[in-house]
């Protein structure tokens, strides 16, 4: 087995791009045989210092995924590191060939995920409860390039899958149509189109997402075809900024969502920042918010009005157009007339809406009977921590079922 000390630091130095190939712990998924796993085994190797098994698992890779140009760069710099002419190397880190800089980025995203992924026993703040209507979730990390799938058990979440993924060339943060940037925002899979239905460019299919929601609508924000998708089969992924505005996916990596994925109900967390905390912290959040939501149905189910009311901030509005002023007056009125009412929730999931202070979405399905009106609905209401530390509703949508 050939060992070189000065192989390391040239390595770095020469492919990736100062990006530190020793510093920091390296989690190397145990016997992994995914191209990201094989790959991170070969960048492991480097840190040893052995090229013989670098070089070998690379070969490899690249045989396997011949269009996975990360893996030809460093296999391609791998071999001529080993070949010992000098000036063979060219110093790829002040190269500005943007082809080159894009290898990099996804190099940097690739690291940066094994070097800084998310800590053991801990849960993406975003999803702070889930119904057991859904089986997964999908959380993107839209900074880092990172796709994450978790798993719904009896309402405790594990994460059981995570990808790389490419966002808008312009990044995120969508506002109007045209902008290249990739949404932030809670959204739902609407469906399922196969590839063989799709122009080439999205290569083993899509999910498309109803952006723009109702937040979204309520900030203007324009703009459609935000799909999670996947890329040509001349390609084996896209650079970290490459789309027009989707999440998009290896074709192996949206092939394996097929069987987690339910449309018209996965829940997909486009996210500006993800913030992995310990579950007992997430728990906390959630028990404030659940109980807040119950007082809020209790009050309206004892027909106390004014206690209801209490719960709506002033600057709430409904999905029709009515403020504040405007709902305490038609509430009342409604209320007036009423001898009884029962209001009740189920399917009950909390989000921390991403890209937003203290903004929750409580989602649940709300069953209403009074002594003259009967339905059922599927609410959205969003919930924000008010400058005295109390939760008010600010907005608040019905969809029959």
């Amino acid at each position: 087995m050939l060992r070189r000390p000065g192989f390391r630091c040239a390595l770095a130095a020469l492919v990736l791009g100062g990006l530190p190939l020793l510093s920091g712990a390296l989690e190397l998924p145990p016997g992994g045989n995914k191209p990201e796993d094989v790959l991170l085994q070969a960048i492991g190797a480097l840190r040893g210092g052995d090229s013989a098994t670098a070089l070998r698992e690379l070969q490899a890779l690249v045989q396997r995924e011949p269009n996975f140009r990360l893996a030809q760069l460093l296999y391609g710099q791998v071999l001529a590191e080993r070949s010992g002419v000098p000036g063979l190397v060219s110093p790829l880190a002040d190269d500005q060939d943007p082809h080159v800089r894009e290898l990099l980025d996804e190099y940097r995203a690739r690291l940066g995920e094994a070097q800084h992924g998310p800590p053991a026993d801990t849960l993406p703040s975003s999803i702070l409860r889930l119904s057991s209507d859904h089986k997964f979730a999908i959380v993107a990390d839209l900074p880092r390039s990172r796709v994450y799938v978790l798993q719904n058990i009896d309402g405790r979440l594990r994460q059981v899958r995570d990808y790389y993924a490419s966002i808008a060339r312009n990044g995120f943060g969508k506002q109007n149509s045209g902008d290249l940037r990739t949404p932030v925002g809670i959204y739902r899979v609407t469906g399922f189109t196969p590839g063989v239905k799709l122009p080439s460019f999205y290569g083993a299919g899509a999910y498309p997402l109803n952006y723009p929601n109702a937040w979204d609508r309520v900030h203007g924000r324009t703009g459609s075809g935000i799909w999670l998708h996947g890329v040509p089969s001349t390609t084996y992924v896209r650079p970290p900024r490459a789309s027009e505005g989707c999440v998009v996916l290896a074709n192996a990596d949206l092939t394996d969502l097929k069987s987690l994925v339910v449309p018209g109900m996965t829940p997909v967390v486009l996210s500006d920042k993800v913030d992995w905390l310990p579950a007992d912290t997430v728990s906390r959040q959630r028990d404030e918010l659940t109980k807040r939501i119950e007082n809020w149905r209790s009050k309206w189910s004892a027909l106390n009005t004014e206690a209801y009311l209490s719960f709506y901030g002033d600057d709430f509005h409904t999905d029709d157009g009515m403020n504040k002023s405007q709902f305490v007056i038609y509430k009342r009125h409604v209320n007036e007339g009423k001898r009884h009412i029962d209001v009740k929730i189920r399917d009950l999931d909390l989000f921390s809406y991403p890209g937003e202070q203290n903004l929750v979405l409580a989602e649940f399905t709300q069953e209403y009977r009074s002594d003259n009106y009967t339905t059922s609905t599927r609410k959205e209401q969003y919930w924000r921590r008010e400058a005295d530390g109390v939760w008010k509703i600010v907005r608040e949508e019905n969809r029959a079922l």
